[in-house]
Order: C-alpha cells, then structure tokens, then sequence
C-alpha cells in the first residue's frame, strides 16, 4: 500500500544495473521509488502516477533523455515537475546549458555521490510536499472564502428581505394612518353636514306637522304634505345612517333579547328579500340580551340581509346565528377582554374577492349599479357595532358566499333607563299650561320648535345664546322647563345648564342635539334631532308630569331662586302664550 505521505520518484535509466543502483542509493530517502527502462515506458508511469521528480539518463537508445524531457515538458499537466539529469558522458557546458533549457533542475554528472544526490532529491521532494500542501491550503481557504461569500450573499439577501419587508410594513402602516386620517376627516365632515342638515329638517318637519293640522278640509294639500314630510323623514333616516358612520348618532341603548327582536323581524325580512330566499335562524338557548339600541340594530341587520339579497339574485339561504362567546385579551381585534354575544349573519350569494372585502367598510363603496345603493350600509353597522363597545368581522369567498358578525358585550343587570322610560309614558298629562325656554343659535329650528310647543298649548321664550338664555331665567323665573342646543357659540348647551343647575336645581334643562358624544358629559336629558311634537309631548309628560315633588307651573314668586349670571343684554326674546 502507498503511504500518502510519500511522493512519487521516477527513475529512467536503459541499464537496470543503473537503476538499482539509484535504487540503492535513494532508498535512504523514504520516498516511492518508480523505474522505467525506457521513454514510452516513462511517459506511461508518468500519465499514470503523481510524479514529483524524475530522474533521466541522457544516454538511451530510440529517444534520450533530451527528447524524453522536451515531450514531458510539452504536456500541460508536467510543466513544472523537477527533472534531474544523470550522465557519464555528456557532462560539457553545452550539455549542461541545453539540459537547462529543457527545464531540468539540476544535471548530476557520473560517478554519482550518493550523498550528494539524496540531497538534492530530499530537497526537490519536500518541495513538491510543500507545494501540494499549500495548493490544498490554497483550496481550503478557497472553499471557505466561497462558503462564507455565500454565507454573507445569503445574509445579504435575508438582510434586504427584511429591509424590503419593514419598508412594506411601513408604508402600509402610513397608508393606514393615512387612510384612517381620511375616515375621521371624512366622519367629522359627515357628521358636521349631518348636523346642518339635522337643524334644516327640524324646520321642515316642525313646520309641515303644523300646517297638517290646518289642512284637514284640502285632501289634496294634505297629500302633498304627507309626501313632504315622507321625504323629510327619509332625510331624517339618512343623516342617522352618516351619522352612524360617523360614529356619532344619538343611541337610545337599552336591553334587547336577540332571539326575540330577530323573530320579530322575520315577516318583514321575508318581504323584503323575496320568495328565492330561505331564512334560517340558529340561537344559543338561553342566551343574555346585549346592551344596544334596538332600532338602529334592526336598521343594521336590515342592511346585512339586503346585501346578502343582493348577492343572491338566483336565490339561496340567509342564516341569522347568535351565540354567546369569551373573548381574552389579544383574541378578537379591537375587542376587550369579556363575554359577547355574536350574532353572524351568513348569506350563500356571490361573496367578495379580496380587494372588494379591504374595501367593504369604506363610506359610500359600493358594487351595486347606480342607483341601488349609498355605499353607507356596512359603513354604518361598523359605526353602530363599535359605538356600542364591540367589533364587526367580515368574511367572504367567491362564489361561496358572505359572513358577517356583529360582535356586542352582554347586558348584565337591570335595564334602569327601560323602567324610566316606561314609567314617564304612564304619567298623566302634565296639568294646565307651562312655560318653556328654547335655546338654539339657528332662528329656524328655534321657531318650528317654538311652534310646536305652542301647538301644545304652553308658552314659549326664545333666544339664540347661552349668556341670553341665563338673562331671561333672571327676568323670568316663571320658565318651567329649557331646551338648549348643545353646539352653540360663546356658551354650549352643557356649559349653559351646568350654570342653570347650580342656580336653580330643581328646573329640568333638555340638550337637544344629533350627536352621541356632545353632551355626554352633562347629566341632563337628551333630545335627538330631528325630533317631533310628539316627542316633546312624551318629554313633558316624563318631566313635568303630575309627580311626586313637581315644582309650580304657573308664575310664582316662591319659584325664583339666585340669579343667573349673564352677559347678554340685548339677546332676541320672543314671548308668546297660547290664549
């Protein structure tokens, strides 16, 4: 077995004596030993092993040494292999010189000193060790300059990976917070316009139920002011549903039973979507009532199920569940940690592909042709859904079909505000006539409402400022009742009757406004706009009623208390009392 250690040595001679004794001589070396008698059969050894030095006798029959050089030195692979030269007779310069060119790396003359030649073969062979050796270092660190350049090249790659992705993920979190910049600039305007327009249809529709009543002998005319008011009631239904958007309609939440507020909707549901499509229910048994306005719950279900008709124009199934579920922290987004119930309103119709369902949520997007829809729909049910402390999740597949589900905490206690609400509307008529203080910046709403009350049959003052309104109260401290609007300038509503509470505590003041959020901070009834003579007539009864502790209704100098402090002496006062 070769020693790998061990380099190859070639010796060619055509004299075997000769090549024993090189033989002889190099053994002390430690090195493999190859002979060859011949040219071709050299060239064969060397194309077969790896030669590191080879030992040539110039003086050979057919080729010699010269030539046998020349032909080793023409093939790529020898071109650096050491070559000595051994001669006896061609020992002259011209000999040396041409033994030289031929790329020979030394020319030992003989007689041969065995110390000498061991020598020199000792040096060349541990050469060529060395060589190989740093040619297998060289590679080496190749290979580990090539890994770890690949190793770099892929931490390159993973760096610009992430880079490329948190560059991603920021840009669609600015593009959230720009698109949730839009939302809220786009809801302050809807509510804002919702507001205005709020105030126009309580002129309108204050003044058309008065001019009702004096048409009751022109069946044509009331017709005409039956389809006015319609018109200002659908109106009045729109801006509720901006206003939803918005997040900023007056909620009358109260405790709803699911079950029993869906099954009364059935029959109308079932009008509306048609004959094609099958309704069906699916509640927990027992399930808890949630804390919601049941009106504008309706209202959204109402949406979810036209929609659903909508993507189901050949037909199919409309399923209306509710169960009741444990939400942790972190498990359901933009929910707290509770007890919901979660009502899932699930359609077989034409579903939504991914950019229809990104965008399903946006005011006034739609995919309905024109005329068939406001894009307001599931705007408005996201806005109800989380004024109400919950969350709307929303999946959809092509041609599978739609779930929505409308997440609201459960209602637990009594529902106080139901009781009051039911006790007031069991009150008898408030006795005789009284006085009210109506307070708005917008002449129109002043007067319709002015009109309305006095169609009642009590008195009315009006004025457009806070600082007016407490002028009055000093000068009139007959006024049984006021109501203020809320966003009015110098003075709000809240301001105006947290001052009339600290002078006169006992006189009830009614914040009459189209937004939730305005006067949540004042602890005094409202009254949502656009409201109705109806609806002051119920709000008399509950205040003034015939209750245990109601104040004088008539003028009574036992009834005035501190004055109020006021800076507006020149506010427009309008008195009127119904004969």
């Amino acid at each position: 077995m070769v020693d790998p250690e061990k380099v190859d040595i070639l010796l060619v001679d055509d004299q075997p004596a000769k090549l024993l004794a090189y033989e002889a001589i190099l053994d002390q070396v430690g090195e493999n030993l190859i002979k060859a008698g011949s040219a071709s059969e050299a060239l064969e050894l060397l194309l077969k092993r790896n030669v590191a030095i080879i030992l040539i006798d110039v003086c050979m029959p057919d080729l010699d040494g010269f030539q046998l050089a020349a032909m080793i030195r023409e093939h790529p692979r020898f071109q650096k292999t050491a070559i000595i030269f051994i001669s006896a007779i061609q020992v002259a310069d011209i000999d040396l010189l041409r033994g030289y060119q031929l790329g020979a790396v030394d020319y030992v003359p003989v007689p041969i000193i065995p110390e000498l030649l061991r020598a020199k073969v000792k040096v060349f062979a541990e050469l060529y060790r060395k060589t190989r050796q740093l040619e297998r270092l060289n590679a080496e660190l190749e290979d580990r300059v090539a890994e770890r350049t690949a190793e770099l090249a892929q931490a390159n790659a993973e760096l610009e990976q992430r880079v490329e992705q948190r560059t991603r993920e920021r840009e669609e979190a600015l593009a959230q917070v720009h698109e949730m910049q839009k939302l809220e600039s786009l809801g302050q305007l809807t509510g804002g316009v919702a507001h205005d327009f709020n105030n126009l249809l309580m002129a309108v529709l204050g003044n058309l139920e008065l001019a009702k009543k004096y048409l009751t002998d022109r069946p044509g005319a009331l017709r005409l002011v039956d389809s006015a008011i319609q018109g200002a009631e659908r109106g009045a239904a729109l801006t509720k549903r901006m206003l939803a958007f918005a997040r900023r309609q007056e909620l009358k939440p109260e405790a709803v039973d699911i079950p029993q507020l869906i099954d009364s909707m059935i029959d109308m549901l079932r009008r509306s979507l048609g004959p094609v499509i099958r309704i069906e229910t699916d509640f927990e048994i027992d399930l808890a009532p949630i804390r919601v306005d049941p009106n504008q719950l309706e209202l959204a279900l109402l949406n979810l199920a036209v929609n659903a008709r909508d993507a189901m124009p050949a037909g199919g199934e409309l399923t209306i569940a509710a169960h009741r579920e444990r939400v942790e922290a972190g498990e359901v987004p933009g929910l707290d940690p509770g007890t919901y119930a979660r009502i899932c309103v699930r359609d077989t119709g034409s579903g939504m592909d991914e950019a229809t369902l990104r965008r399903a949520t946006e005011p006034f997007f739609t995919t309905k042709g024109p005329g068939r829809g406001t894009g307001l729909g599931l705007s408005m049910v996201d806005g109800l859904v989380a004024q109400s402390g919950g969350a709307m999740r929303i999946d959809s597949r092509p041609e599978i079909g739609t779930a929505v589900e409308l997440w609201l905490p459960v209602f637990v206690g009594n529902d106080e505000d139901a009781v009051e609400r039911s006790a007031a509307l069991l009150r008898p008529d408030p006795p005789g006539s009284f006085w009210v203080l109506v307070v708005d910046d917008d002449a129109m709403v002043a007067a319709g409402t002015a009109g309305m009350i006095e169609d009642l049959g009590h008195s009315v003052i009006t004025t457009n400022s806070g600082a007016g309104a407490l002028e009055l109260l000093n000068t009139h401290p007959h006024v049984n009742i006021v109501i203020t609007d809320y966003a009015m300038p110098g003075m709000t509503g809240g301001e105006l009757a947290a001052e009339i509470h600290r002078a006169r505590p006992g006189l009830p003041v009614v914040i009459a406004t189209g937004y939730s959020g305005d006067p949540a901070e004042v602890d005094a009834p409202r009254l949502s706009k656009p409201y109705r003579q109806q609806d002051l007539a119920m709000l008399f009864a509950r205040l003034l009623g015939a209750a245990p502790g109601s104040r004088p209704l008539a003028s009574d100098p036992a009834s005035s208390t501190a004055p109020l402090r006021g800076t507006d002496e020149s506010a427009p006062v309008l008195e009127s009392q119904r004969a």
